[in-house]
Protein backbone atom coordinates (compact mmCIF):
# COMPACT_ATOMS: atom_id res chain seq x y z
CA UNK A 1 0.00 0.00 0.00
CA UNK A 2 1.30 3.44 -0.91
CA UNK A 3 1.93 5.58 2.16
CA UNK A 4 2.42 8.83 0.30
CA UNK A 5 3.66 10.11 -3.04
CA UNK A 6 5.41 13.01 -4.64
CA UNK A 7 5.69 14.17 -8.21
CA UNK A 8 9.23 15.38 -8.98
CA UNK A 9 9.56 18.23 -11.46
CA UNK A 10 12.84 19.43 -12.97
CA UNK A 11 13.21 23.21 -12.67
CA UNK A 12 15.67 25.99 -13.37
CA UNK A 13 14.37 27.95 -10.37
CA UNK A 14 12.82 25.47 -7.93
CA UNK A 15 11.74 28.14 -5.43
CA UNK A 16 9.89 30.22 -8.03
CA UNK A 17 8.19 27.07 -9.31
CA UNK A 18 7.22 26.02 -5.79
CA UNK A 19 5.76 29.46 -5.10
CA UNK A 20 3.76 29.35 -8.35
CA UNK A 21 2.36 25.87 -7.77
CA UNK A 22 1.64 26.49 -4.08
CA UNK A 23 -0.44 29.53 -5.08
CA UNK A 24 -2.03 27.72 -8.04
CA UNK A 25 -3.12 24.68 -6.04
CA UNK A 26 -3.60 26.15 -2.57
CA UNK A 27 -0.67 24.04 -1.32
CA UNK A 28 1.91 24.99 1.32
CA UNK A 29 5.60 25.40 0.57
CA UNK A 30 7.35 22.99 2.91
CA UNK A 31 9.36 24.50 5.74
CA UNK A 32 12.56 22.46 6.13
CA UNK A 33 14.31 25.10 8.26
CA UNK A 34 14.53 23.00 11.46
CA UNK A 35 15.96 19.99 9.60
CA UNK A 36 18.46 22.14 7.72
CA UNK A 37 19.61 23.93 10.88
CA UNK A 38 20.04 20.57 12.63
CA UNK A 39 22.06 19.10 9.72
CA UNK A 40 24.27 22.18 9.50
CA UNK A 41 24.72 22.16 13.28
CA UNK A 42 26.08 18.61 13.32
CA UNK A 43 28.23 19.20 10.22
CA UNK A 44 26.17 16.90 7.97
CA UNK A 45 25.33 19.65 5.45
CA UNK A 46 27.29 22.76 4.45
CA UNK A 47 25.51 26.12 4.65
CA UNK A 48 26.28 26.86 0.98
CA UNK A 49 23.66 24.27 -0.02
CA UNK A 50 20.97 26.58 1.35
CA UNK A 51 19.26 29.87 0.52
CA UNK A 52 16.86 32.10 2.41
CA UNK A 53 13.29 31.76 1.21
CA UNK A 54 10.22 33.22 2.90
CA UNK A 55 12.38 34.32 5.83
CA UNK A 56 13.74 30.87 6.59
CA UNK A 57 16.55 28.61 5.49
CA UNK A 58 15.74 26.29 2.57
CA UNK A 59 17.65 23.90 0.35
CA UNK A 60 19.10 25.79 -2.61
CA UNK A 61 18.36 23.13 -5.21
CA UNK A 62 15.10 21.55 -4.05
CA UNK A 63 11.87 22.53 -2.46
CA UNK A 64 8.51 20.85 -2.18
CA UNK A 65 4.90 21.88 -1.83
CA UNK A 66 2.33 19.78 -0.02
CA UNK A 67 -1.40 19.62 0.35
CA UNK A 68 -2.24 21.61 3.50
CA UNK A 69 -4.62 18.96 4.85
CA UNK A 70 -2.13 16.09 4.58
CA UNK A 71 0.08 15.04 7.49
CA UNK A 72 3.70 16.12 7.64
CA UNK A 73 6.73 15.39 9.77
CA UNK A 74 7.16 18.31 12.16
CA UNK A 75 10.89 17.70 12.65
CA UNK A 76 11.77 17.76 8.95
CA UNK A 77 8.84 19.73 7.52
CA UNK A 78 8.39 17.05 4.85
CA UNK A 79 4.88 16.17 3.77
CA UNK A 80 3.62 12.63 4.23
CA UNK A 81 0.91 12.88 1.59
CA UNK A 82 0.41 14.61 -1.75
CA UNK A 83 3.57 16.54 -2.68
CA UNK A 84 5.34 18.10 -5.63
CA UNK A 85 9.12 18.38 -5.35
CA UNK A 86 10.97 20.85 -7.57
CA UNK A 87 14.62 20.02 -8.19
CA UNK A 88 17.16 22.25 -9.92
CA UNK A 89 18.55 20.99 -13.22
CA UNK A 90 20.95 22.84 -15.52
CA UNK A 91 19.06 22.32 -18.77
CA UNK A 92 15.91 24.14 -19.85
CA UNK A 93 12.70 22.36 -20.83
CA UNK A 94 12.83 21.59 -24.55
CA UNK A 95 10.02 19.14 -25.35
CA UNK A 96 6.41 18.49 -24.42
CA UNK A 97 5.78 17.05 -20.97
CA UNK A 98 5.18 13.30 -20.77
CA UNK A 99 3.19 13.90 -17.59
CA UNK A 100 1.16 16.94 -16.61
CA UNK A 101 -1.12 18.27 -13.92
CA UNK A 102 -4.83 18.86 -14.49
CA UNK A 103 -6.30 21.65 -12.38
CA UNK A 104 -10.05 21.25 -11.83
CA UNK A 105 -11.98 24.45 -11.24
CA UNK A 106 -15.48 24.72 -9.82
CA UNK A 107 -18.19 24.24 -12.47
CA UNK A 108 -18.61 27.40 -14.54
CA UNK A 109 -15.43 29.06 -13.24
CA UNK A 110 -12.78 27.82 -15.68
CA UNK A 111 -12.31 31.24 -17.31
CA UNK A 112 -11.89 32.91 -13.93
CA UNK A 113 -9.40 30.22 -12.86
CA UNK A 114 -7.43 30.66 -16.08
CA UNK A 115 -7.32 34.42 -15.46
CA UNK A 116 -6.16 33.85 -11.85
CA UNK A 117 -3.39 31.51 -13.00
CA UNK A 118 -2.30 34.06 -15.60
CA UNK A 119 -1.83 36.63 -12.82
CA UNK A 120 0.47 34.09 -11.09
CA UNK A 121 2.66 33.80 -14.21
CA UNK A 122 1.01 31.05 -16.28
CA UNK A 123 0.29 31.49 -19.98
CA UNK A 124 -2.54 30.18 -22.13
CA UNK A 125 -1.35 27.85 -24.89
CA UNK A 126 -4.75 26.97 -26.37
CA UNK A 127 -8.39 26.25 -25.64
CA UNK A 128 -9.67 22.76 -26.45
CA UNK A 129 -13.26 21.79 -27.16
CA UNK A 130 -13.88 18.15 -27.98
CA UNK A 131 -16.86 15.81 -27.61
CA UNK A 132 -15.29 14.59 -24.33
CA UNK A 133 -15.12 18.05 -22.79
CA UNK A 134 -13.52 21.47 -22.74
CA UNK A 135 -10.31 22.62 -21.13
CA UNK A 136 -7.57 25.19 -21.41
CA UNK A 137 -3.96 24.16 -21.93
CA UNK A 138 -1.60 26.46 -20.07
CA UNK A 139 2.10 26.59 -19.26
CA UNK A 140 3.65 27.43 -15.91
CA UNK A 141 6.42 30.04 -15.62
CA UNK A 142 9.04 27.54 -16.87
CA UNK A 143 6.94 26.27 -19.77
CA UNK A 144 5.56 23.05 -18.25
CA UNK A 145 2.15 22.31 -19.71
CA UNK A 146 -0.91 21.77 -17.54
CA UNK A 147 -4.65 21.78 -18.17
CA UNK A 148 -7.47 23.67 -16.51
CA UNK A 149 -10.72 21.75 -16.61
Amino acid sequence: MTLHWKLVVDANDPHAQADFWAAALGYAVEDNDALIERLIGIGAAPPDLTVESHGRRAWRDLVAVRHPDDPYDEESGMGLGRRILFQRVPERKTVKNRLHIDVHSEPGTRDAEVARLETLGAAVARHVKEPGGEWTVMSDPEGNEFCVQ
